[in-house]
């Protein structure tokens, strides 16, 4: 077998399904288990000949890693005396890319193993397919967006499958619901447990997982897989004493209140750790009441300690914007110079995410010259549909018990209808709320029942329980 960088994730994968696949196969009469490697193995020539296509270059570095990992192992070509010049002017790799487009038969049949008896085998395909993709992207110097894209579209994709196949075991936990949290005054620190600290960081792939599972966000979440499978690339790349690329992991997020910033900044907290980034990766939240104080000279000690708070973690800054609202005497600006120094001494012990409306947060851009070039990256959070917004308030229900009968959907479809997409827009903190008050209301109702109220009835959310205008719910 070969030696070089792609073929210790080709024999993980290679053995690894190999089982997964026999496994799958108990029961079944009659049937040759001898191929089952031969298959496998077939199968990750596919998915890495369709990686190193993903962006088209055919690099020498990465058909060298590919010839050098199945110049051993029997994939229909003879690689043998085969060189990079050859395999790319041959043409056999154009067109590859397009393997990743669907499930190939192999994961299929784990999946429908799975669902058969209730094993997670078509997880072990997931996991070990990913780690081929990022060892192929890890093989140029500068990884490109197409092969970050064509891992991201991947990793969905594997994941919707093993999802919503009927049966299917092995998904990641249901998370909670997004952009509820809500901003103190000062300073809201998301510490994790001593035995968290202790524990080992948690799965990249089950934190991508989670992240999936948030209702609604698409493009944040394709930005958060771009960035975290960059690191990840790059930490492949580092492992193997190859050159790396130095980049800002701080971010800016924008967007309108309920949107899931905070909910999104706890979870590439988690990445972080996950990835090596910082060491704890724990949020803290602060707004510019936990930044700034009343006197001179006590602002900088102030964002002094909400670094130290954040330190080997993520500081969250909502409302950024507010720093610089003030005129030139104002200490926001005061807290603004103190953490481009703190972003700069610190950069290797603390990720800084800042958030807030997307006009008011160039502004903040532009309120040092430091600042702008140290965000490199701007993730939008976009205003929730009515259908995910429905979708939110029907899982709250169902983690208490409450279920919305037809016409409690209907009349709550039409108040997201009606209310304003501007900005201010409350989005899932405006669901969380209007399923607090239908649940207020459905116990009122009940209260003013003679009878004892029976556990349907106990459990059901009608159309009466919700407001007939959001000009009702917010007096209620």
């Amino acid at each position: 077998m070969g030696t070089g960088p792609l073929d210790e994730a080709v024999g993980a994968f290679v053995d690894d399904v190999t089982v997964a696949l026999r496994t799958a196969a108990d029961g079944v009469p009659d049937l040759d288990r001898s191929d089952f490697a031969s298959l496998v193995t077939v199968e990750a020539w596919d998915l890495a000949a369709a990686m190193v296509d993903a962006d088209g270059r055919h690099t020498d570095d990465e058909l060298d890693a590919l010839i050098d990992a199945f110049v051993d192992r029997p994939v229909g070509t003879n690689l043998a005396l085969t060189t990079a010049t050859q395999l790319r002017d041959g043409g056999s790799l154009a067109g590859r890319s397009a393997w990743l487009a669907s499930d190939s038969v192999l994961f299929g049949i784990l999946l429908d193993a799975d669902a058969r008896h209730g094993t997670a085998l078509a997880r072990i395909y997931y996991v070990r397919a990913l780690d081929v993709a990022h060892m192929v992207s890890s093989l140029d110097a500068v990884p490109a967006q197409a092969e970050l894209e064509a891992i991201s579209a991947l990793r969905t994709r594997m994941l919707t499958s093993m999802r919503t196949h009927p049966g299917a075991a092995g998904g990641p936990p249901a998370t909670g619901v997004p952009g509820t949290a809500t901003s103190g005054t000062g300073p809201a620190t998301s510490s994790p447990t001593d035995a968290a600290l202790d524990s080992p960081p948690e799965p990249l792939e089950d934190l991508l997982a989670e992240l999936d599972d948030l209702v609604g966000l698409s493009p944040v979440k394709q930005r958060v897989h771009l960035v975290a499978d960059f690191l990840r690339v790059q930490q492949l790349r580092s492992a193997r004493d190859l050159p790396t690329m130095e980049t800002s992991l701080h971010l800016v997020f924008t967007g309108n209140p309920g949107t899931g910033k905070t909910t999104v900044a706890r979870l590439l907290a988690r990445i972080y750790r996950s990835l090596g980034v910082v060491a704890r990766g724990h949020l803290v939240e602060v707004d510019r009441s936990g930044l700034v104080a009343g006197f001179v000279g006590q602002t900088a000690p102030l964002v002094t300690t909400r670094f130290d708070e954040a330190d080997e973690g993520v500081l969250f800054i909502d409302e950024a914007y507010s720093l610089a609202r003030g005129g030139p005497n104002d200490f926001g600006r005061e807290a603004i110079d103190q953490i481009v120094k703190l972003m700069e001494d610190r950069r290797d012990r603390v990720v800084l995410i800042v958030a807030g409306y997307r006009d008011e947060m160039q502004a903040f851009l532009d309120a040092n010259t430091g600042l702008r070039s140290r965000f490199p990256t701007i993730i939008e959070f976009p205003d929730y549909s009515t259908d995910e917004l429905t979708q939110i308030v029907v899982d709250l229900g169902e983690k208490q018990r409450y279920e919305l009968d037809d016409g409690a959907v209907a009349r709550l479809r039409t108040l997201l209808d009606a209310a304003p997409r501007t900005e201010g827009f409350g989005n899932a903190r405006l669901a969380r709320n209007l399923f607090e008050d239908a649940v207020n209301r459905h116990a009122s109702r009940l209260m003013r029942s003679d009878s004892e109220p029976t556990t349907e009835e106990l459990t059901t959310l009608v159309a009466e329980d919700l407001p007939e205008t959001l000009e009702d719910e917010a007096t209620s």
